[in-house]
């Protein structure tokens, strides 16, 4: 049985739109919907990220090759304002800025985050964003 985001002490706080994109790189997949979850917790980032790959795998997430179909992917795309770079665990995850279908829910979220690292807001980023120019909110 699938335990839920509160049982695993995770609080979600505010949720943005669905966003449909054509499945990236591989378009020929079934398409990509996105959403992203603002949360409150008290575990540690590499406890949540162990707990978001946990919920992967209950609800049928094989990770056999990179970029392969997916059930759900569960990224965890910034900490507060946390830089990680770790073996397990980059935060802001590497490779959110240039996704559109990661930076336009987020940029409904929380337009002005600033990017730890990059020091441009949510919003700026979803507006320079390279991949996934399709993504849309449904």
């Amino acid at each position: 049985m699938s335990k839920s985001f509160a049982d695993r002490n995770i609080r979600v706080t505010a949720q943005s739109d669905l966003w449909r994109s054509k499945a990236w790189p591989d378009p020929s997949q079934p398409e990509y919907l996105n959403a992203v979850f603002a949360i409150a917790t008290q575990l540690s980032a590499t406890e949540l990220m162990r707990t978001l790959l946990e919920i992967e795998q209950s609800f049928g997430r094989e990770r056999s090759v990179p970029n392969a179909p997916r059930t759900l992917d569960l990224d965890l795309i910034a900490y507060g304002d946390e830089v990680i770079d770790a073996p397990d665990l980059i935060v802001p995850h590497p490779r959110a800025a240039e996704r559109r279908f990661v930076m336009g829910p987020l940029s409904q979220l929380a337009p002005n985050w600033v990017h730890p690292v990059l020091g441009k807001t949510a919003l700026a980023l979803f507006e320079a964003a390279t991949v996934g120019l399709d993504a849309h909110p449904i």
